[in-house]
């Protein structure tokens, strides 16, 4: 037999040296590592100040003015939400025509009478709402109560805004509220963001946190009560009661919204607002505080 040929054993090479990092090498690291983080909350919250210019002044601007102005710039208002909010369930049929001229009515009825001619006009929905339904022959029953829930919503929760223009120093209170709420939302941003651990309604909006929550609630206490200082009519402890109302409707209207939005397996309502969605994201909580500012309003005078 012939010797097997012996083969000489594979060479080791030395392990690579590794040299210490220079200061060099750590800012260029870092550097790096900063070029690939996301933007952080601070470019976000410019973002939606800069976005909410135009509609801050459109909102003072109608503020201001009262009467009729006030009465129309929240129906066009109304319009733009219904519309997003029938495009996001398209696939029930909604009564377009019907749930448009309704909650002109109920807006409309606001402006001219009181909240028992609100309820009037509401009533009347239902027998157009079904004439119109016959007459077009695609909306069936679910499209049909879709459409009254969209009146009832945003149709009357913005009536509520007429009545609460109306009362005495309902300009102010407005504002107030407006102040709240959105101070208020953006609170519950950056504090989510900073703080938030614990997951709020996982099913509903994962990005809501407990923490967020809490410290949203306390920014809108706070911005009302800050707000309604400058007011000599408004006394603090009103202003905080008011403010609580805010700050426990606000969220509420925000879970709200994100729960339909959900069901339409959608992110945003619509585009209006570019990246921050559509007039009905912007507008979800002022529907629930607009409401319960009225009622707070009306019962402290």
């Amino acid at each position: 037999m012939m010797a097997r040929e012996r083969r000489p054993p594979p060479s080791r090479r030395p392990p690579p040296r590794r040299h210490p990092a220079t200061p060099a090498d750590s800012r260029a690291r870092g550097s790096a590592a900063r070029a690939a983080r996301p933007r952080g909350a601070g470019s976000e919250l410019a973002a939606r100040i800069v976005v909410a210019i135009p509609a801050v002044a459109f909102a003072i601007t109608i503020i201001v003015l009262g009467g009729i102005w006030f009465t129309l710039g929240l129906i066009v208002l109304g319009i733009l939400c219904l519309g997003e909010l029938f495009d996001l369930y398209a696939r029930v049929e909604p009564v377009r025509l019907a749930g448009f001229i309704g909650l002109i009515g109920v807006i409309g009825a606001a402006y001219a009478g009181d909240d028992r001619h609100v309820l009037l006009a509401l009533v009347a929905l239902f027998p157009l709402l079904f004439v119109i339904a016959l007459a077009q022959r695609r909306s069936g029953t679910l499209g049909m109560a879709f459409t009254v829930f969209g009146v009832v919503w945003i149709g009357v929760a913005l009536a509520h805004g007429v009545l609460l223009r109306d009362l005495p120093h309902g300009d102010g209170i407005i504002v107030d509220i407006l102040v709240g709420t959105f101070i208020g939302d953006s609170g519950a941003y950056l504090g989510g963001r900073m703080f938030g651990r614990r997951r709020l309604a996982p099913s509903i909006s994962p990005n809501k946190t407990v923490e967020g929550l809490a410290i949203g609630m306390f920014t809108a206490i706070l911005a009302t009560y800050l707000a309604g200082a400058y007011q000599e009519w408004l006394s603090p402890e009103n202003a905080l009661l008011l403010g609580l109302g805010v700050a426990i409707a606000a969220p509420l209207g925000d879970l709200f919204e994100s729960f339909i939005k959900r069901e339409a397996g959608t992110k945003d309502t619509g585009t209006l607002f570019g990246p921050h969605g559509g007039a009905l994201d912007r507008l979800d909580a002022v529907l629930f505080t607009a409401v319960v500012g009225y009622y707070i309003w009306l019962a402290l005078l």
